[in-house]
């Protein structure tokens, strides 16, 4: 045995080895295959990934730094395959991204997929894309350049095409133990009293009917992805192999797909259970034995009281970092009621937090926009949950008097009010209606604004690709017949290289904003008070739309300031006076005037800076 593995091993024998009998009842022979499994995939690891291994190892902290900008993107939209996004390298470089999330690529049945989370192969790429020699290579190319790789892992279910599920159809009764089979609607049924639904309108239920078996199966998001069976210690045993085959391949973030879904137990929600929480301390204690330079990334789309316990304890530690999904929720709410006291008052919440929570923050993702608002709270105002959410849905289709936003809906549900929104960045913004309306001022500064806070947040910042030059809504889904029905394919579009080589144009819309962005992320590199570990707190402002956020270190304290309205607001903090980092004014810290969707980024004139 390899002295560095079983040192590894050594320490966390214990902890290991007791979690595991815990869940699995004792199983040994099933824990000695997962210890030899993991010396396995300890062995395959190649140099240069046993070497970033120590060197992360020896800068534990490297993920907190103010330093890391994020992207993510799809491949085929980005740059057709693996191969040309490697070659689109130096774009990506010269974006300041250092930490590159690419969405599912694994091979998924074609209109079965489900966006790529319907996975039939966890060591294969889709062919259309490229192979796992690519990805490997396109790994890397990025860990050379300093940027680490980001892929989903899709541990909740396996596409119906998987070689498992087509041995269950088959009627193989070990395949069969790794899904949740039943021979009739009774169990099923009993699940369904407890058990909310994902999709009650495009995929109502969380059970389907197996013509070829004559048997029910769990489904809990579509019918051709089948729940895995995580009680089935064979099942954890392989699906961990598979993470750490990416692993292996150059991956350096694993994200943690719908992770709070991988425990069913009947007459429960199947959401959140104590055995989920095992599971992931168990892959977070895989990859400091096998991969310690890997973090995991967790999607828990959720409210702050039901994702806190997947950071785990200081003792137990769980998930590296966490969606913040809830703070990006509650911004758009912000932009369309003009109103930041719920921003403020979650941004308290996360300031509360211990210091080593971490959180992935965004404006857009791939995904659509849940309103999961904290509605009790609002409720004080006069905001209740139904007409709320339908006010923010109107709002943002553009459907509201005055409204520039052009979203559109997903998953409409007309009888609760609960859809959810689709729509890029910029056309969210204003951008997109600015063409007709002349608005192209107050859409371009909204859409700064915005950017401006995602990176005033603690944590890592992710763009979304396209985000960087204004890339607007892709209508033309409409018109395709693998793609109309999923209105996420709005913001899903190819990435328009004709309008990012606008880029280099200072006078375009693309250039303007590209420089903006670019020139906030060098500010937000060259200041240690962007750290995650720096001091945060929330003054006052004495207005409802203007939000401020204090950032400090030992060296220096900087005020950013976000006016939520199109109209120009005055706000006072304190006496003396303070350097627009952005623009480099002198601004009086008792008189100040922000124009209608305004940012500051200011440094306090008695306070020195640190890079």
């Amino acid at each position: 045995m390899d002295s560095v593995f079983s040192k590894r091993l050594s320490a966390r024998y214990t902890e290991l080895k007791q979690l595991y009998c815990e869940l699995y009842h004792s199983d040994m022979a099933a824990f000695d295959y997962f210890c030899g499994m993991l010396e396995r995939c300890y062995n395959s690891r190649k140099a240069s990934l046993r070497f970033l291994d120590e060197k992360r190892l020896a800068e534990p902290d490297w993920f907190r730094s103010n330093k890391l900008m994020g992207m993510m993107l799809y491949v085929n939209a980005f740059a057709g395959n693996l191969q040309g996004v490697r070659g689109k390298l130096p774009y990506l470089e010269e974006c300041g991204v250092n930490y590159l999330h690419l969405m599912p690529l694994l091979e998924s049945p074609k209109g079965r997929s489900d966006g790529g989370y319907a996975v039939a192969d966890f060591r294969s790429v889709q062919p259309e894309l490229g192979t796992m020699d690519d990805l490997e290579a396109l790994a890397d190319d990025c860990r050379e350049r300093g940027i680490s790789l980001c892929l989903d892992f899709v541990m909740n279910h396996t596409s119906e095409d998987h070689a498992w599920a087509k041995a269950a159809k088959a009627g193989d009764p070990v395949a069969q133990s790794r899904y949740f089979f039943y021979d009739s609607w009774d169990e099923p049924n009993r699940y369904e009293q407890t058990v909310p639904q994902v999709f009650p309108t495009t995929a109502p239920g969380n059970f389907t009917w197996q013509e070829d078996c004559g048997k029910v199966v769990m489904t809990t998001f579509y019918p051709y992805q089948w729940d895995l069976n995580y009680a089935n210690p064979m099942v954890f045993n392989d699906m961990t192999e598979n993470m750490l085959y990416l692993a292996n391949r150059g991956i350096n973030v694993i994200r943690l797909d719908a992770v709070p879904y991988i425990w069913k137990e009947l007459g429960t929600s199947c959401r959140n259970l104590p055995q989920v929480h095992v599971l992931v301390r168990l892959m977070r204690l895989t990859c400091e034995i096998v991969c310690p330079s890997v973090l995991l990334l967790g999607e828990v789309v959720m409210e702050p009281a039901k994702v806190m316990p997947y950071f785990g304890s200081q003792e137990s530690p769980e998930c590296h970092m966490l969606y913040n999904v809830t703070t990006m929720a509650t911004t758009w709410h912000t932009l369309a009621t003009r109103d930041v006291r719920l921003l403020r008052h979650q941004l308290e919440q996360i300031i509360a937090l211990p210091a080593d929570c971490l959180f992935q923050n965004y404006l857009r993702c791939h995904d659509d926009i849940g309103w999961g608002l904290d509605y009790p709270w609002l409720r004080q105002f006069g905001m209740e949950e139904v007409p709320h959410k339908r006010f923010l849905n109107d709002w943002f289709t553009g459907k509201w008097p005055g409204s520039p936003s052009r979203g559109e809906l997903y998953n409409d549900d007309p009888r609760l009010g609960d859809a959810r929104l689709c729509g890029t960045t910029a056309s969210l913004c204003g951008l997109e209606s600015a063409r007709t309306s002349g608005e192209t001022e107050l859409a371009l500064a909204c859409d700064v604004m915005l950017h401006a806070w995602m990176l005033t947040q603690s944590g890592i910042p992710v763009l979304y690709s396209g985000d960087e030059v204004g890339q607007l809504n892709d209508n033309t889904y409409h018109l395709d017949p693998d793609k109309r029905a999923d209105s996420r394919y709005l913001h899903r579009g190819s990435f328009n290289w004709e309008k990012a080589a606008l880029r280099k144009d200072p006078a375009s819309v693309q250039g303007r904003l590209f420089s903006l962005l670019r020139r906030l992320e060098a500010i937000r590199a060259e200041h240690a008070a962007f750290r995650a570990d720096a001091v945060v707190s929330v003054p006052d402002t004495g207005s409802n739309r203007v939000l401020a956020v204090s950032r400090a270190d030992q060296d220096e304290t900087l005020l950013l300031l976000f006016n939520f309205s199109s109209e120009p607001e005055i706000c006072a903090l304190e006496e003396g006076e303070a350097v627009d980092l952005i623009s480099g004014d002198r601004i009086d810290l008792g008189d100040i005037h922000l124009p209608g969707y305004g940012t500051f980024w200011l440094k306090k004139a008695d306070s020195p800076k640190r890079g």
